[in-house]
Formats: C-alpha cells, structure tokens, sequence
C-alpha cells in the first residue's frame, strides 16, 4: 500500500486487520531454516549478511534483546508498526518506510522462531513472511549467533522477488533501497551492542 502522508494508528491497524488471515505471499515458506540458494529458489534474490558484533554473554544478550524489540528496523525511514508487538508465530506487523517523499506499508507475518541453547553455543532469532499486500514476496530471516569461541554475530537471510508492479518497473532503484536496508540495519545493531 503505497500513501501520500504518514499512515495514521488506524491506518495501520486496519491494514494489518485485512491481512491478518491471508497466506502467505510465496510458496517457499521457512526456506531461511536452511542456507537457501538461488538455485533452489529460481525467480528469486538470495541475499545473506553478517557482521560480528563483538564477543560474550552480555553481547548475546543485549543483541537478543535488540532482536526481541525490532530494533534492527529503527532506520529512521524504516520502522515496524505497531511498536511493541511480540516474536510470536503467527504475529502479523506492517513494514513502514518512508522514500522518494511517499509512504508504504507492507505486510509480514513472523513464520518461526529460533531459540537454541547449547554448553558451546546459542542461537536467537526469527523469520517473517511477505503476506498478499507486500510491495515484494519472500522471507527474512534475522538472527543472532554466539559461537564457541565465544564471538557474537548478527544474521541477516532473505530471498525476495518484486511483487507491487510499482516496484518490478523500478527494479534497480527496489535493489538499491534493500541493500541500504541491510547496511543499515546492520549498523544498527553494531551500535546496539556497544551501547551498554
């Protein structure tokens, strides 16, 4: 959904209400469980990113906590609405941005959870899914890892196609805005581990 001005709380909520039953967007759901290819999702882009992000429990634990709030969305001109919703399977939230002077809201609905905890390592995270009003159609994995040697990294895999007709004619431009989206969001949590 494509707007001239700031979706309003009952814009949002509204919004969310029309899409909250429908399925899923793509046929490949929890495709990010395993390191999907391109060439095992034909059509699609496959991205995967990481940074590390520091070492340590207190790193783990304060990345997990960024995760559990949506914080690797707080971009400024991108933020998930409304604030405050759970990592839960099945929670349904709007993706806002706000480019080129206009204002979009795409829904996604959390697939799964990740939740491991071994004597060597642990592992925090979750999965969204493009559901029918989405300007793309794919899945987003974001994940935090603690390894046995004690480093912190932060998870980023998504595979996507355009799906809004706005978005196929501007393919590159779609690209471009993804990828500021991952640098971006990257940093975020970057910061976030070094802000305690």
């Amino acid at each position: 959904m494509f707007l001239s001005r700031k979706p309003s709380e009952e814009t949002v909520a509204r919004f969310i209400a029309s899409q909250q039953d429908l399925a899923f967007s793509y046929p490949a759901v929890g495709a990010t469980q395993g390191q999907a290819t391109a060439d095992e999702l034909p059509g699609y882009n496959v991205d995967h990113n990481r940074i590390k992000l520091g070492t340590g429990r207190e790193t783990y634990e304060r990345a997990v906590s960024a995760l559990r709030s949506w914080r690797q969305f707080e971009l400024g001109w991108v933020s998930v609405v409304p604030e405050g919703k759970p990592l839960a399977v099945g929670t349904t939230v709007a993706v806002r941005a706000k480019t080129f002077g206009f204002w979009s809201l795409s829904a996604a609905r959390i697939v799964y959870l990740i939740d491991e905890r071994s004597a060597q390592d642990a592992r925090f995270g979750f999965a969204y899914g493009t559901l029918p009003d989405h300007v793309e159609r794919g899945e987003e994995r974001f994940r935090v890892e603690w390894n046995e040697d004690d480093s912190v990294w932060y998870d980023i895999h998504a595979f996507s196609r355009p799906k809004h007709p706005l978005v196929r004619l501007g393919y590159p431009v779609a690209r471009m805005l993804q990828k500021r989206f991952v640098k971006e969001s990257l940093a975020v949590m970057v910061r976030t581990s070094d802000e305690y």
